[in-house]
């Protein structure tokens, strides 16, 4: 998983990435290629 300080730029990289919010966190989850999986801070 990247740790990254912008999610606009990665969730552009694949049309599966989804942005979701959970406890707090902002994630990059990608069902169908894991490897884009991202969390912001």
């Amino acid at each position: 998983m990247k740790i990254a300080n912008s999610l606009k730029a990665l969730k552009k990289r694949d049309a599966d990435c989804r942005v979701v919010r959970r406890k707090g966190r902002v994630y990059v989850i990608n069902k169908k290629n894991p490897r884009y999986k991202a969390r912001q801070g």
